[in-house]
């Protein structure tokens, strides 16, 4: 009996995925970091894990995690489900952990989103894995290309999800959400559908259920794809432009001042390098990325190009850079000299 095509293309990621990381020199998962596979309960995590389980078995220990935001009513009967869930897909240990979401200023799925991250990370680093697998799909992909579009914040915003950043890893980015839907009806596996997926308060659903349907009505299918695709193409050119602009911020580094720079050696730099740097500066200086919008990297352009004495750029996060002496300087709060 042939391998249903959906669940192979799933198992075909993961592999390759496994592959990248440190594996055993024996076929024994004795003294191998495992790995830890985010789970949620809904098609796309279960395949994954599935996935998981089964190239992983005999060489490496696979950790399903499942985090309880509490943000809905039977969350916690939710969770025990899921964990008993990873436990029969054949886990070698599961775990559950519910977290505080408090959105202070941020909309609930962001705040979700950044406990949901740093729990994962705690837990890696106290199982001492080696990844942590997400199950974000190409679906995924273009709907945050397409939110990213709607910000307007440049390349940046439209270059996606990374496929690996720290621990994470997204196997799936390849593979659409009816392929995950359909490894998990093959394999007997029942899933979850989130009914915030179908709460149109949340942008990310609206996209989903509304703008993307749409575009594929109008353009012909395969947009999801397609900007999945410029997902990838983006993120290339950006990651490009980063290492130039991570060489020419140590190039207007100032001997001696941690974190300032020379405005006239940034002055001779092509304005997408320059205003990567002085981006690069503010993050390093303590402004959260998430905030710090075009109108500021201009305004600190303006501290560089168009300087007539003005004293002071405020940035997100009580962060001000000050032009004095031909120097930038970053510093939270009200900058001296």
């Amino acid at each position: 009996m042939s391998l249903d095509p959906a669940v192979a293309a799933v198992r075909r990621a993961v592999r390759s995925a496994l592959a990248g990381l440190p594996g055993p020199e024996e076929p024994s998962s004795a003294g191998v970091p495992p790995v830890l596979v985010a789970c949620s309960g809904g098609a796309d995590s279960l395949a994954l894990l599935a996935a998981t389980v089964f190239e992983a078995r005999g060489s490496r220990r696979v950790v399903g995690v499942t985090v309880d935001h509490g943000l809905q009513e039977g969350s916690a009967g939710h969770t025990a489900r899921v964990v008993q869930q990873m436990a029969t897909l054949g886990a070698d240990e599961t775990v559950s952990v519910r977290v505080r979401v408090e959105p202070a200023g941020r909309g609930p799925e962001a705040a979700a989103r950044e406990a949901r991250y740093a729990v994962l990370e705690e837990v890696a680093g106290r199982t001492g894995a080696a990844a942590v697998l997400l199950g974000h799909t190409a679906d995924d992909q273009a709907e945050t290309v397409l939110l990213g579009l709607t910000r307007g914040s440049g390349g940046r915003s439209i270059a996606g999800m990374r496929r690996g950043f720290g621990p994470f890893l997204r196997p799936l980015l390849d593979l659409t959400r009816a392929q995950t839907e359909a490894a998990c009806t093959a394999q007997g596996i029942g899933f979850w559908s989130d009914p915030h997926n179908d709460d149109d308060r949340f942008t990310r659903s609206r996209v989903r259920r509304h703008v993307l349907p749409v575009l594929e009505a109008e353009l012909g299918p395969g947009v999801a794809a397609t900007l999945a695709r410029t997902a990838d193409q983006v993120r290339e050119d950006v990651e490009a432009l980063d290492a130039l602009a991570d060489a020419a911020r140590q190039e207007a580094a100032v001997a001696g001042e941690p974190g300032a720079l020379d405005a006239r050696v940034l002055a001779g730099q092509l304005p997408a390098l320059r205003r990567r740097v002085l981006r690069l500066a503010a993050l390093a200086a303590g402004s959260p990325g998430a905030e710090l919008f075009r109108v500021h990297v201009l305004a600190m352009d303006a501290l560089v190009t168009d300087w007539h004495g003005q004293r002071e750029v405020q940035l997100p996060g009580h962060v001000s850079v000050r032009r004095s002496g031909g120097v930038l300087r970053f510093a939270r709060g009200p900058v001296a000299g």
